[in-house]
């Protein structure tokens, strides 16, 4: 019951933060239909820029969360004008071209804000400065950090803002008038273009949110850090229903909690391969005591793929989902 416990408070964290930048992609892809795989790499920008805020400020006697709030006021501004680059320069031009054409330029864009970090932070993997003292607090037998606790009120905050955002405001009925049918919207004295790019800014903002999150949380940074990020996110809001709002939420929840249960559990099972016949059945050796391991956390991937093919399979909308199948 402990590790189950205490597998789920991980997994609540590392959803959390795979819900919100799940939401950037889903609100692209229900306004313009656009799959923009570039969006990982804005939360590794907005990590980026964090840590050289963070590293400015770390010894200038201010407390850590004024640090932590500068780096991330720091990191919204530059991300949003990023997504909002991506659109203007990237996506709108090709808003009436044949849909593989901006997938591709995503893939495109992707790469070219990948090699730019590698050309202002270097290749290596840098360490964020730790300046908020780490305090775990028990519960029925499992540990919570301080940092996981405000990760995971964070992201619900984040995400109730957005809800209210896009259900609660004139710009969220314009964005879901957008998403219903552009051209109507149009007819309507909407202005399409505004509309859009600001979801490209509020999804950016939310992304670089969310980097700064997971560059405190695993205390590192690195120019590729967005891409697996960024695809199990997009997993994610496939997971839930691309292109809905309360399924992204759902989704990334979900996803982060199956792949920390299994890493969890099936970790904790690696003594069974002590065996001869098991060891060499899967031919895997471990560098102490020459034990092997049928799997362990690195195949945490493995379990939230799985379930992902597996509710694709049956439910191929997603689990919130209604209209990818008219969208496709």
């Amino acid at each position: 019951m402990d590790i189950f416990l205490q597998q789920v408070i991980n997994g609540l964290t590392l959803g959390a933060v795979y819900a919100v930048v799940a939401l950037g992609y889903t609100m692209v892809y229900g306004i313009i239909q656009l799959i923009n795989f570039a969006h990982g790499e804005v939360v590794m920008i907005g990590a980026m820029v964090a840590l050289t805020v963070i590293n400015a400020l770390a010894k200038s006697g201010l407390s850590p969360v004024t640090v932590v709030l500068a780096g991330t006021g720091c990191a919204i501004p530059v991300c949003m004008l990023v997504g909002y680059a991506m659109e203007r320069l990237a996506y709108r031009p090709l808003r009436r071209a044949p849909r593989l054409a901006p997938l591709i330029t995503a893939i495109g864009v992707s790469i070219i804000l990948q090699h730019l970090a590698l050309l202002v932070w270097s290749r290596n993997v840098l360490a964020f400065p730790q300046i908020v003292d780490l305090r775990v607090f028990h519960v029925a037998g499992a540990r919570i950090s301080n940092v996981q606790l405000a990760i995971i009120v964070v992201c619900v905050a984040m995400m109730a803002g957005l809800a209210v955002l896009v259900y609660r405001t004139r710009l969220g009925a314009a964005m879901r008038a957008t998403a219903q049918n552009p051209q109507v919207a149009g007819l309507m004295g909407i202005d399409i273009d505004r509309v859009i790019a600001a979801t490209f800014a509020i999804g950016a903002a939310l992304a670089a949110v969310a980097g700064v999150m997971v560059g405190t949380y695993y205390g590192v940074a690195q120019y590729t850090m967005g891409s697996i990020l960024g695809l199990k996110a997009f997993s994610a809001a496939v997971l839930g229903g691309i292109g809905n709002v309360p399924g992204a939420m759902l989704g990334g929840v979900l996803m982060g909690v199956v792949e920390a249960l299994g890493a969890g559990y099936i970790g904790s099972f690696t003594d069974l391969c002590r065996y001869g016949w098991l060891a060499r059945l899967i031919g895997e050796r471990c560098a102490d005591g020459g034990h092997f391991v049928l799997f362990g956390s690195n195949y945490q991937d493995v379990f939230a793929f799985a379930v992902l093919i597996l509710v694709l399979v049956l439910r191929p909308s997603g689990l919130l989902g209604e209209r990818v199948g008219e969208r496709a």
